[in-house]
């Protein structure tokens, strides 16, 4: 059955970071080519970041530089200043920006898996931390973090990768439609979501309508793409970008409407191109 056509393709080189809207873009079981190809490490905790845990980060954008073989990409800071991923003062510049020292580093394929391993004090710091970042109100319910797989225990993303869970990221026009019908005063910039993909669903396609296809595979020409389980929503999706400023109440909105899921996750399955208009049929 046909659900739609993409609408636009985003893709992230730096993890946390905004990213850019692209035409047409390669896919794999990886994800968008160039996508979340570099993540910013905190000097002192020796871990990599997110924009839940340094939302300063989203307050940046990352674009690639000409062809994906490239090796380094540009950064534009709030202040409008571009720089290259190799300037000499881009370090500075982000560590001032998030307030701890911290450098830019590329994924690569040498890397072991202490560079991926998630920072922990003691037994329980680490987790309080990280339910902090939903930013949850009092009686508001928080996902299951008590019962994370071991993986996600140990590890800021999945070994390899800069990816927290997947590394592809699904969200409609039927459910920011029906989200701003639930709250129309809040500011619901698709950006804030941060999907690879947007979907323009069909007329008739109504309400959360990415979350009963979890489960289901996705058709875009010769692609298909597993959907794997929905997206919870943490505290970064009401802070400030470049764009945009901040709006506590759409989370507010999420966790009470769409039970604090928006979007879903996705598994690529073979490779292939993608463009905006393609055709999207659910099979």
């Amino acid at each position: 059955m046909k659900i739609g056509t993409i609408e636009s393709i985003w893709r992230y080189p730096v993890k946390g970071m905004a990213g850019e809207s692209l035409g047409a873009c390669a896919l794999d079981s990886q994800g968008l080519a160039g996508d979340r190809t570099w993540a910013v490490q905190d000097v002192k905790r020796q871990e990599i970041q997110s924009c839940k845990f340094r939302p300063q980060l989203l307050q940046c954008r990352a674009r690639t530089r000409g062809e994906l073989d490239s090796e380094h990409i540009e950064i534009t800071f709030p202040d409008g200043q571009t720089l290259r991923s190799d300037h000499p003062q881009v370090n500075a510049q982000v560590s001032a920006l998030i307030g701890h020292e911290s450098v830019l580093q590329p994924l690569r394929a040498d890397a072991g898996d202490d560079f991926y391993r998630r920072y922990k004090t003691d037994d329980h710091t680490w987790l309080d931390e990280l339910k902090a970042t939903f930013a949850r109100e009092e009686g508001e319910p928080l996902p299951d973090l008590d019962n994370l797989p071991k993986s996600m225990q140990e590890f800021v993303s999945v070994r390899g990768t800069f990816f927290l869970v997947s590394p592809f990221h699904i969200l409609t026009t039927a459910s920011l439609d029906y989200m701003k019908q639930q709250n129309p005063e809040a500011d619901w910039h698709l950006e804030r979501f941060r999907p690879n993909l947007m979907i323009e669903t069909l007329p008739g396609i109504e309400g959360l309508a990415e979350q009963d296809w979890i489960g289901k595979t996705l058709q875009i020409g010769e692609l298909r793409i597993e959907c794997d389980g929905p997206a919870p929503r943490c505290g970064a999706v009401t802070r400030q970008q470049s764009d945009f400023g901040a709006d506590t109440g759409l989370l507010r909105s999420i966790v009470r409407h769409a039970d604090q899921n928006l979007g879903i996750y996705g598994n690529v399955r073979n490779s292939g191109l993608i463009s905006v208009g393609d055709e999207v049929v659910l099979i």
